[in-house]
């Protein structure tokens, strides 16, 4: 079954753009012109990824992603023609996976779709033992068969993208990573990630584990990152 694609940007020309090119390589697509709209859509059926404009009509790619993040974990690739890296990491702060700026190839925001695809499916990485399902540190859980995050057996609700980080340091713990293994490690199918992606991404998983009382992440200065206590 081919996966459900959301495209959301007010641009007409845009959309057909990107009709054409992700139907191209077999996904089904809808296409919406504003914010509205795009919430609708994602609340009606099955949607596996959202490419999302951030200057829309009715409501804004930001409030759309803070809507969509309130009971979705469905990956989120942000247009924006707007470069500045501010703009990047509130995007991303909200919950958005990617960040891809306008103009663009379409060859390019397609092999970004495909590599968000590949590590909503793929698990984190494996622990030593391959036979175990679950990744421990503590009261820190990653099960990797369910992509299911807890920490003292309560449910965090981490991206794709977050539980690829926590799984990365999980897998090594006591070791520090740096944003450079880290990416090589959680997105071991995507050589587009930046190093400041991983930095908005460990603050996100910080956040949500602090609402509990936890703080899995450990900040080595001028290095990198490792478990918290590891």
């Amino acid at each position: 079954m081919s996966k459900h694609i959301l495209v959301v940007d007010d641009e007409a020309r845009i959309r057909e753009v990107l009709l054409y090119a992700l139907q191209k390589e077999g996904y089904a697509v809808t296409a919406v012109a504003d914010g509205r709209a795009a919430v609708e859509a994602a609340g009606a059926g099955t949607v596996d990824l959202v490419v999302l404009d951030v200057m829309l009509p009715e409501l804004d790619g930001l409030e759309v992603c803070r809507r969509l993040r309130a009971g979705s974990r469905t990956p989120i690739l942000f247009l924006s023609a707007r470069a500045d890296e501010v703009d990047r990491i509130v995007g991303l702060e909200l919950g958005g996976d990617d960040y891809l700026t306008k103009p663009f190839s379409p060859r390019e925001l397609v092999a970004r779709v495909r590599a968000l695809l590949r590590r909503t499916e793929a698990p984190p990485p494996a622990p030593v033992d391959a036979r175990a399902a679950v990744l421990r540190h503590g009261p820190i859980e990653v099960d990797t068969e369910r992509h299911e995050a807890r920490y003292l057996g309560q449910p965090v609700s981490l991206t794709a993208t977050e539980l690829g980080v926590l799984g990365a340091l999980l897998e090594r713990p006591g070791v520090v990573l740096s944003r450079g293994q880290l990416m090589q490690r959680a997105y071991r199918y995507d050589n587009l990630i930046t190093e400041r992606t991983i930095d908005t991404h460990v603050r996100r998983i910080r956040a949500k584990f602090r609402v509990l009382g936890g703080d899995p992440i450990a900040t080595v200065h001028g290095v990198g990152y490792k478990l918290q206590g590891a």
